[in-house]
């Protein structure tokens, strides 16, 4: 590859080796494929409408350049307005959909966006309710024709024989330390705060990345892409995808993955854990469906995956994997394509049980390590079974240090470490120090090959009121090793003992009533009867032994509802927000605590 400084260096990588279907979305319930040359077009064909509409690098610093807003699920028009952000030497700056009107106000205001770009109509009422408070904003463009806003389209306009000329100063004046975006984090708590990444950052992480991806023996160097791509595990990939020479297909929504998966066929994709844990959920329930012979060759099957490890060669487990992968695997295979080799996930820990499930059927999990602050990779996973290692995010990247400071928190230093937080000089003092180490605030270790094990947030381990000291991020972890436990928060700061909320796996917990004569009407009436408590009740007690006294878990409530985005208890990545969920259920959290303490389990509803 020739030598690449910036991100939109890309399209001159691209245009040697021009694709039929760079990127492809549905449109009116058919794929339309762009092609390389037509995506680049309308890249150009943007950054002249922007230009004449005033759009420039002002004076050259992050605070004068402008700075173009976008909310949207990814599209291909997602990435051609990146690039063409890019290339008027503007500033993008992307929001999730689902942020807040008061967060969207807030970060609209603080980084003074002059124009926005929507995807859909659902937008239009949080637009609506606060565009003209924004004062810096001029105008507002829609992906989708909705009424009362002009549509993208319209600056798409017949190119000037000269706009190369026009764009060439622009671009060259662009440097690899010049801001190429500012993402803000969503946060688990607090406001969120701007991430100013250059295009260093993100590209140091893009070509390191790249050379571990391009050791998986892909079929047809083919991506679908459906998280967030102001996510900038997302965005980064994305750009993997484009200076590595793969086409980008965009899923519909997060319901028709699945379809989308067996119509664009794949190689890989990339996810977060809770979405893995919803693929093996479907999985599951057709599984449950199945009668006699074929039911009894289902679970053998997922046994068999769960006793998986990397480089085993018994013989013995080897036929049982493979008798496993002709009658069950290979159409989980199918079933999303046929092409899948390999799952990258990120965001937060990917429960082993799932790694190992997913990898046994020949889709093999890389799970790796990162941060908005560092572009983000820190380790990953690699393909190869050498550079693999259940329970841990892998080794190192190509470029990037780690040293694990005194109290065990994880700091990074390396090209793809952010400039900084925009506006917000204080606090990027407190998290990079004089010699440019980045403070992660993870708590991990790194073992003797060289494999980075996460084992807390800083922030996030407390102290008891017997100033006992609990890390609730392993607890949760492994007690989520059981089927019957889906989502999980320990709770016990400031308290006499650890106890947690649990959301049970419905999925699993439903078959088990039916089998067990107790009632279903309901995920209420399931949790209140006592032979299911009795259930968990044995569930806590066999993992207990595993952790010191004041870590074991001595009173639970089960919850009826899960955690969701919607419902505001977790992150667009999927992160619990332990302050929401600990003042939305602080009653049911209150009540365990009432009375004595109990040694064993003692379940509460």
């Amino acid at each position: 590859m020739e030598k690449v400084t910036r991100l939109f260096d890309c399209m001159s990588v691209q245009a040697k080796e021009p694709k039929a279907n760079l990127l492809s979305s549905k449109v009116n319930g058919n794929w339309k494929a762009y092609s390389t040359a037509e995506v680049h077009t309308m890249v150009y064909q943007l950054a002249m409408s922007l230009l004449n509409l005033g759009v420039s690098a002002g004076d050259g610093t992050t605070e004068g350049r402008d700075k173009i807003g976008l909310i949207s699920a990814g599209r291909p028009e997602w990435l051609i307005t990146d690039l063409a952000v890019q290339l008027t030497g503007a500033i993008l700056v992307p929001l999730y959909p689902n942020t807040t009107c008061k967060e969207l106000e807030q970060i609209l205001t603080e980084s003074q966006v002059k124009y926005l770009f929507i995807s859909n109509k659902e937008l239009c009422s949080k637009i609506d309710e606060i565009s003209a408070r924004v004062e810096s904003l001029k105008g507002i463009y829609s992906y989708d024709t909705i009424e009362g806003y002009t549509n993208w389209t319209e600056l798409l306009k017949p190119l000037p024989e000269d706009y190369k000329a026009t764009l060439a100063p622009i671009n060259n004046a662009i440097q690899e330390s010049t801001v190429a975006t500012i993402i803000y984090t969503s946060g688990t708590t607090g406001k969120p705060k701007g991430v100013m990444l250059t295009h260093k950052n993100i590209l140091s992480n893009v070509l390191a990345s790249g050379e571990v991806l391009s050791r998986i023996p892909l079929v047809e160097k083919k991506a679908l892409s459906f998280l967030p791509l102001n996510h900038i595990f997302e965005k980064t990939c994305t750009y993997i995808y484009l200076f590595f020479g793969f086409a980008i297909c965009y899923a519909e929504s997060m319901d028709t993955i699945g379809a989308n998966m067996k119509e664009t066929k794949p190689d890989l994709f990339t996810a977060v854990p809770r979405l893995l844990e919803k693929v093996f959920e479907k999985i599951m329930i057709e599984g449950q469906k199945l009668q006699g012979f074929k039911r009894k060759v289902f679970f053998w099957s997922i046994k068999v995956a769960e006793e998986f490890e990397i480089g085993k060669s018994n013989p013995w487990y080897n036929l049982k994997l493979a008798i496993a992968d002709k009658l069950v695997y290979s159409k989980w295979r199918n079933a999303i394509g046929g092409n899948v080799r390999a799952i990258v996930i990120g965001s937060s820990a990917c429960p082993i049980k799932l790694e190992k499930i997913f990898t046994a059927a020949k889709m093999v999990v890389l799970e790796g390590y990162g941060l908005t602050e560092t572009s983000p990779v820190i380790a990953v996973n690699r393909y190869e079974e050498s550079g693999r290692k259940f329970g841990t995010v892998g080794q190192l990247l190509s470029g990037v240090k780690v040293k694990i400071a005194e109290d065990g928190e994880i700091l990074a230093k390396g090209d793809n470490i952010m400039a900084g937080y925009y506006k917000n000089p204080e606090l990027t003092a407190e998290v990079i120090t004089d010699d440019g180490w980045f403070h992660t605030g993870d708590i991990g270790e790194l073992d003797s090959n060289g494999f980075l094990k996460i084992t807390d947030r800083k922030k996030e381990i407390f102290k008891t009121s017997g100033g006992k000291y609990v890390a609730p991020l392993p607890i949760e972890n492994k007690m989520k090793e059981n089927y019957f436990i889906e989502q999980m928060m320990v709770v016990g700061a400031e308290r006499k003992f650890t106890a947690a909320l649990i959301v049970p796996s419905y999925t699993h917990l439903k078959p088990w009533c039916i089998k067990n004569d107790i009632p279903v009407s309901s995920h209420h009436e399931m949790i209140t009867d006592k032979r299911v408590i009795e259930l968990y009740h044995s569930i806590i007690n066999g993992f207990n032994p595993e952790f010191n006294h004041v870590e074991q878990v001595k009173k639970v409530t089960l919850l009826p509802d899960e955690w969701s985005i919607d419902s505001g208890e977790l992150t667009p990545t999927g992160k619990m927000k332990r302050k929401v969920i600990t003042e939305k259920y602080k009653g049911q959290i209150d009540k365990m605590y009432t009375g004595e303490e109990h040694e064993n389990p003692s379940l509460v509803h």
